[in-house]
């Protein structure tokens, strides 16, 4: 009775208001978590993915909390809730995410005109890639970021829809929204890459690093590779180019000896002619056929 039935055990581990209030709704914690701005969330395969996200970091920083929603069926749901207690939901991962005060706007303001010949350079190398580019601060330890729109799919809506065995093409079309790439202006990678490309915008370095640094935030983010094979060979050129390999130099395999071929076709050639010597016995085999064509001239039929 302990053990199974026992409304004390029940109450205590089951039911209970208190235990409901603590863990699942509870308008302390609501109170808690919002302090006034809006209510965050990020959607993800995982708990450990959407843990790691640098679309949080930003939030991290600043202390503001947000809701990991990892379930697939949470894609479906939150896309109908806008609100909840007159504050908005939002997404992350999307644009609109308004985090600075004051003080960090005139800031950002400052970096967006520095940054503006980057992200004018970057938007000519991606080309359709992407819809633009920005100076973004919702980062801290990242680079850059793939955001994708406010009325579109997110990433992990697109990972979602990708696996779906009936899903309608033509509808993944129109929703799959078009990509913002966000810089940080403050990492050492954006600030460095600046540098060479006030320095020289046809660098191919330059392009190569721009490229290696959409792909890994197209993986950051959440979205897939298109033809990974490229993204393979781009890494596997600046491995080269970091162990001062020149693209020109190839490795040199070891030729063999024109005598040790040519010895060895020879005996090639001599194993061939003395097999087809030993077929003299099928030659005379086949002689030994007569009987078979007397057989069939006797039939008068095939004989001619």
């Amino acid at each position: 009775q302990r053990r199974v039935h026992g409304k004390q055990w029940y109450q205590r581990r089951v039911h209970g208001k208190q235990w409901y209030q603590r863990r699942v709704h509870g308008k302390q914690w609501y109170q808690r978590r919002v302090h006034g701005k809006d209510i965050f969330f990020i959607t993800g395969e995982s708990l450990a993915a959407v843990t790691a996200s640098p679309f949080i970091e930003g939030l991290k920083k600043k202390g503001l909390e947000v809701l990991y929603l990892i379930d697939p069926i949470d894609e479906y749901v939150i896309q109908q809730l806008k609100d909840f207690e007159e504050k908005k939901l939002k997404n992350c991962s999307k644009e609109g995410l308004d985090i600075e005060d004051e003080d960090d706007k005139k800031k950002l303001e400052e970096q967006k005109a520095a940054f503006e010949g980057l992200c004018t350079l970057v938007k000519e190398v991606l080309g359709d890639k992407i819809e633009k580019v920005l100076v973004g601060s919702r980062m801290q330890e990242s680079p850059c970021v793939l955001v994708t729109s406010e009325w579109g799919w997110s990433a992990n809506m697109e990972r979602i829809m990708k696996a779906q065995a009936l899903r309608d093409s033509s509808m993944s079309s129109y929703m799959v929204s078009k990509k913002t790439l966000e810089l940080n202006p403050e990492h050492s990678i954006v600030v460095e890459l600046k540098k060479r490309a006030d320095a020289d915008k046809s660098d191919r370095t330059v392009k190569d690093l721009i490229w290696l640094l959409y792909e890994t935030s197209l993986l950051t983010s959440g979205f897939s590779l298109d033809e990974p094979t490229i993204f393979g060979n781009r890494i596997h050129r600046m491995i080269k180019f970091a162990l001062t390999i020149n693209e020109d130099e190839k490795v040199e395999e070891e030729a063999m000896p024109g005598l040790v071929e040519e010895q060895q076709e020879g005996e090639t050639a001599g194993i061939n002619a003395e097999y087809m010597g030993s077929s003299g016995i099928n030659a005379e085999y086949m002689g030994s056929s007569g009987i078979n064509a007397e057989y069939m001239g006797s039939s008068g039929i095939n004989a001619e």
